[in-house]
């Protein structure tokens, strides 16, 4: 596989890998094409991401595209982390091989899963306290 220098990088040294045991989101997605599975933990605080991390299965474009996700979003405000996009994680990476795409389509619908469990959460948390 030809992969760019910064994807050996965030394969070989991933960043924000782990799990945030108390996230207040949490989003797992999953490609049957190839069997990655990703799942990202945000920690949120006066709507700014604070935390951030990953467990992805997979392959190295998986892992790297899930890295560089991590490191996007961390320190943003909710909305300006739902404006992130598959193409800027292949932006950052220098690119993708075409047979691996997908793996930055998984990390951005990883974080819309994380970003969507959070939001339900404070509605219903809104809904128990009566507002």
């Amino acid at each position: 596989m030809d992969y760019t220098e910064k994807v050996y990088d965030h394969l070989k040294n991933p960043r924000n890998m782990g799990k945030i045991e108390d996230a207040d989101g949490e989003g797992t997605v999953g490609s049957p094409v190839c069997g990655d599975v990703m799942k990202i933990y945000i920690k949120v605080k006066d709507n700014i991401i604070e935390d951030v991390k990953f467990e992805t299965f997979g392959c190295g474009a998986a892992i790297a595209t899930s890295s560089v996700l991590t490191e996007l979003v961390k320190g943003k405000t909710i909305e300006d982390a739902e404006k992130i996009t598959n193409k800027d994680v292949i932006a950052v990476l220098g690119g993708l091989p075409p047979v691996k795409m997908h793996c930055s389509v998984l990390a951005e619908s990883g974080l819309k899963s994380a970003i969507a469990d959070y939001k339900g959460k404070q509605d219903n948390d809104r809904k128990r306290q009566g507002g």
